[in-house]
C-alpha cells in the first residue's frame, strides 16, 4: 500500500503538515485518495501561510493541535470541493449509467485567475468545462475558436436540452451568443423564487414598541427611529442600529423603482432598458437615505464596514441589535435570533407603489455551465453525456441530492425532500450533495409541482416568503451577452462610471449636497462616456429579444 503510487504525495503532503513521529503518518496513506491530497496539498501551499505555524510553534502548540485547530478551518473550501466529488452519489451514478469514465480536475479558486491565463494562452483546455464560474462570457468571447459552437449536437445529440429551449425560449436567449450561435449550455433552477431580497424586520421588537410593520416609507422611517429611540432590545443601552449592510444595498431603494439584480445599474421600464444613477427616482432615493443617516437611523459605518464587520451585527453575540435588513430569508444571516424576525411584504414609495427586486419569470436562469471544447476529440459522447443532466429527475438530483439520500421519490410519482441531519441546515445540505445553482440542469415547470418542499426550511421557506411581494416584481435588465468589441470597451467605460456614480452616492448619503451637485454630476458622467455605455447596454439588449 505504501508503494501503490502514492508515496511521494504522502511524503509531501506529511512534511508540510509537520506530522513527523505521529500516529497520523500511518493513518493517512491508507484513508486518502492520492488525487485528492495533490489537490489539498496545493490549496495548502497558496493559502495558508507558512509563518502561521511558526507562530503556533511559539505559543507551544504541537502538530496535531496545529492541524486541527488551525489548518482544518482555513480548509473548509477545499474540503467542500473535495467532498462533493466523493460524494456525490448522482455523479457516480451517471458515469455508471453513461459508460462515460469522467477525470475530474478540479481547480482551487485561489490561483485560478493564474491557471486560466495560461490555459487561454496555451490553447490546453480539457475536453469539458462544467460550471460558470471557470469561464466569464468575456473568456469564451475574445476565446470562440476553443469552444465548440454546440447547435448541431444539440440538434442531433441532445434531446433533453432541445426540448427544454422548446418549452423555455428564455434558456436558448441566454445562451445565445452575439454572433448567433450557443457555445455554452444553459440552466434553469427548480423551485426557484420570483422575488429577490425581502424586506426583513425585528418582529419582537414591533411587538414589544406596539407598532406594525411599515408598509410606506414613511412608515420605515417612524419605525427606524422607535427602534433607535426606545431600547426595544431592552438591555438599557442605546446599541439599536435600525438599518444596517456592507454599503447602500440597492434592495433599500427598491420602493423608488431601484431593482437592479444584475449590479449593472440597468433597470426596465416601459420595456425599455433605463441607466437608473441618473433617474429622479434615485435622486429622491439618496434624499430619503441621506434623511436617515443624518438622524441615526442608518449604521453610521454603512460604507467603511465590510462583510465580517456587518455579519457579527446581524448575529451580536449577546442580545439582537440590528432592526431593518434586506435579505434571502431571516435565518441566512441573523442567526440564533433569527426567530425574532420575519419577512414582510415591500414598503411602497412616495408614488404608492410597491416594487420587488427579481424576475417575474422566476430567479432560475444561468448560462456557461457547461461547454465542450475543440480539444475534445470525442464531441458528440460529450454532448451525449452532458444531455442527461437535462432530464427532470437528473435535474433535481443535481440540484438537491442523489434520490435515496437526500429525496424521496414517492409511488403516486411525487419527490419529498428529506430532513437534513440533526444540526445541519436545509440549504448546507444541498449544498453538500449536490452541484446545487451550477452545472447544467433543467426541471420543466410541470414537473416542479411532483416536487414536495418543506414550507418551514430551505427552498421552501423561500417560496413561502415570496408571496409577499411576487405580484409586485418587475422586469429586470436581462442577462445580455456583449460581444467581442464590446468587452473591449466595457472595463474602462464601467470602472470609470461605476466608481464615480459609487463615490457619489456615499458622500450624498453621509453628507448631503445632492440637490446642489446635481448637475455636475450628470455632466461628469457624460463625460465619462455614459453615452457609449448606454449604447453598448442598449444593442446587447435588442440582441437579446431578438433571439428567436
Amino acid at each position: 500500500m505504501f508503494f501503490s503510487g502514492g508515496l511521494i504525495p504522502t511524503f509531501l503532503t506529511i512534511r508540510d503538515f509537520h506530522l513527523y513521529n505521529t500516529f497520523l503518518v500511518m493513518v493517512l496513506p491508507f484513508s486518502v485518495v492520492v488525487f485528492d491530497m495533490i489537490v489539498a496539498r496545493t490549496f495548502f501551499q497558496t493559502s495558508i501561510p507558512g509563518d502561521l505555524w511558526e507562530a503556533a510553534q511559539i505559543d507551544g502548540c504541537g502538530n496535531l493541535r496545529y492541524f486541527v485547530l488551525i489548518v482544518l478551518p482555513l480548509s473548509k473550501a477545499i474540503i467542500a470541493v473535495l467532498g462533493l466529488w466523493i460524494a456525490n452519489q448522482w455523479l457516480k451514478d451517471l458515469e455508471k449509467d453513461s459508460n462515460v469514465k469522467i477525470e475530474w480536475q478540479v481547480m482551487s479558486s485561489n490561483d485560478w485567475g493564474e491557471q486560466k491565463s495560461i490555459m487561454l494562452a496555451s490553447g490546453t483546455l480539457p475536453d469539458i468545462i462544467l460550471g460558470d464560474q471557470v469561464f466569464s462570457d468575456s473568456d469564451i468571447v475574445n476565446n470562440l475558436s476553443y469552444f465548440r459552437p454546440l447547435d448541431e449536437y444539440i440538434d442531433s445529440y441532445m434531446p433533453n436540452l432541445k426540448a427544454a429551449m422548446e418549452e423555455t425560449p428564455d434558456m436558448k436567449k441566454i445562451s445565445t451568443f452575439p454572433d448567433g450561435k450557443i457555445y455554452s449550455m444553459p440552466t434553469r433552477l427548480p423551485s426557484r423564487p420570483k422575488s429577490r431580497n425581502q424586506p426583513v424586520i425585528n418582529k419582537a421588537w414591533l411587538d414589544k414598541l406596539g407598532l406594525k410593520a411599515p408598509t410606506t416609507t414613511e412608515e420605515l422611517y417612524q419605525v427606524l427611529k422607535a427602534f433607535r429611540e426606545k431600547d426595544p432590545n431592552g438591555n438599557g443601552k442605546k446599541d439599536e442600529i435600525p438599518y444596517t449592510e456592507t454599503g447602500l444595498n440597492v434592495d433599500f431603494l427598491n420602493p423608488f423603482g431601484i431593482t437592479d439584480i444584475n449590479a449593472s445599474s440597468m433597470i426596465v421600464q416601459d420595456g425599455k432598458p433605463v441607466f437608473y444613477p441618473t433617474t429622479d427616482a434615485y435622486k429622491e432615493a439618496l434624499i430619503y437615505t441621506n434623511k436617515l443617516y443624518s438622524e441615526g437611523l442608518i449604521d453610521q459605518e454603512l460604507f467603511t464596514q465590510d462583510n465580517t464587520m456587518t455579519s457579527a451585527k446581524w448575529q451580536n453575540a449577546d442580545i439582537p441589535i440590528v432592526g431593518f435588513s434586506n435579505q434571502w430569508t431571516p435565518d441566512a444571516v441573523f442567526g440564533k435570533w433569527s426567530d425574532q424576525y420575519e419577512a414582510i411584504a415591500p414598503i411602497a414609495g412616495p408614488d404608492g407603489k410597491r416594487y420587488q427586486p427579481g424576475d417575474p419569470g422566476g430567479m432560475n436562469l444561468a448560462r456557461n455551465e457547461l461547454l465542450i471544447t475543440t480539444s475534445c476529440t470525442v464531441p458528440e459522447v460529450a454532448a451525449r453525456w452532458a444531455d442527461q443532466f437535462y432530464s427532470n429527475e437528473a435535474s433535481i438530483q443535481n440540484f438537491w441530492g442523489a434520490i435515496g439520500t437526500v429525496i424521496k421519490k414517492n409511488d403516486d410519482g411525487t419527490y419529498t425532500l428529506m430532513d437534513p441531519p440533526a444540526g445541519t441546515s436545509a440549504d448546507a445540505w444541498y449544498w453538500d450533495q449536490s452541484l446545487r445553482d451550477f452545472g447544467p440542469k433543467y426541471v420543466s415547470p410541470s414537473f416542479e409541482e411532483k416536487i414536495k418542499l418543506n414550507p418551514k426550511a430551505g427552498d421552501g421557506l423561500k417560496l413561502q416568503i415570496d408571496q409577499l411581494g411576487s405580484a409586485d416584481v418587475t422586469t429586470p435588465y436581462p442577462k445580455v451577452m456583449y460581444n467581442a468589441e464590446e468587452f473591449q470597451e466595457l472595463p474602462t467605460l464601467t470602472t470609470d462610471i461605476d466608481g464615480y456614480v459609487a463615490t457619489m452616492r456615499a458622500q450624498w448619503v453621509t453628507k448631503g449636497g445632492i440637490e446642489q451637485g446635481w448637475d455636475a454630476y450628470i455632466k461628469k458622467l457624460n463625460d465619462m462616456g455614459l453615452e457609449q455605455l448606454l449604447t453598448i447596454r442598449n444593442n446587447a439588449f435588442e440582441r437579446y429579444m431578438n433571439v428567436k
